[in-house]
């Protein structure tokens, strides 16, 4: 019984990773300007990777490769995030036509 219990969590962790990856490409053909396009990546990745990652830890079982399995979420984790930021600051310095999209509060 508890491998049909176990199945169906994979499953479902599964489907929810494959969803936020789903609506993580929406999103990026859907919004107009490329730091709105960033966000969305950035948090479909970040979440579809979890998902995604935690249902092949609950597959695995208690083992070593679960581990390696949590110290790759942590990277990625930490990662995918300051790269989205770095190119956001890029975007943010370098486009001479941000005023049109974006209203800067703090112009330093």
């Amino acid at each position: 019984m508890s491998e049909w219990i176990r199945f169906w969590i994979v499953a479902v962790l599964l489907c929810i990773g494959i969803l936020c990856y789903v609506l993580e490409v929406v999103g990026i053909f859907r919004f107009g300007y490329v730091l709105n396009r960033m966000h969305a990546a950035g948090i479909g990745d970040t979440m579809g990777l979890l998902f995604i990652v935690l249902s092949l830890m609950i597959a695995s079982g208690r083992n070593l490769n679960s581990l390696k399995i949590l110290l790759l979420i942590i990277f990625m984790w930490l990662t995918s995030p300051t790269s989205t930021h770095f190119l956001s600051m890029v975007e943010m310095r370098t486009n001479p036509y941000l005023d049109r999209y974006v209203s800067r509060r703090n112009a330093s």
